[in-house]
């Protein structure tokens, strides 16, 4: 390219769009370190005690927290103590997911899989409106479903075509059995 065009080589990449990335013979490594840490020090919890992830009912996985942040989003006009307390949760459960980040690996393919559960729309928006449990659980099982379809399009035009189906995993043995029977469908 370097004929082709005018560039200059810059070596390896480090950071790209606010994400560090750290690149070996065998992986390159994207993480957010430099922005959690910024962040926890703009709000003073730098030095703060980590939240243990497992132990955390607000949160599940990370680098997804687009949902407690949305959550806390819908109350930033008039916040309460507990939301000030549930964003102090997040912020230290930052401070102690600091390191992770997402690790692709030469030759290694990524296998997509899924979770799914509902809480009756505690505070989530809905489309639908449930009459039960398991009605409820099916409709979050069907959302799951079609954003899985919608990813492994996406996976495709990566170069990551998901060959094998993808597993979606549910609480709920209402739910379940209703997946598994056709005349449900």
């Amino acid at each position: 390219m370097m004929c082709k065009y005018e560039m200059s080589d810059l070596g390896l990449l480090h950071h790209f769009l606010g994400m560090g990335v750290t690149q070996t013979e065998g992986s390159i490594f994207i993480h957010q370190r430099k922005y959690a840490l910024t962040l926890l020090d703009k709000y003073g919890l730098k030095d703060c005690k980590p939240k243990n992830c497992w132990e955390s009912s607000v949160l599940a996985t990370r680098p997804d927290i687009i949902f407690s942040a949305s959550l806390l989003a819908r109350f930033m006009h008039k916040p309460s103590k507990k939301h000030y307390g549930a964003a102090k949760r997040v912020l230290r459960y930052i401070q102690g997911t600091i390191d992770f980040g997402i690790e692709y690996v030469v030759g290694k393919s990524a296998l997509l899989i899924g979770y799914c559960d509902s809480d009756w729309s505690g505070l989530v928006k809905q489309h639908s409106v449930a009459l039960s449990t398991a009605e409820a659980e099916y409709v979050s099982a069907a959302e799951a479903t079609s954003q899985a379809i919608w990813l492994r399009f996406v996976l495709e035009d990566f170069g990551e075509e998901q060959v094998a189906a993808t597993a979606l995993f549910c609480d709920n043995t209402s739910a379940i059995t209703m997946s598994k029977n056709p005349v449900f469908h």
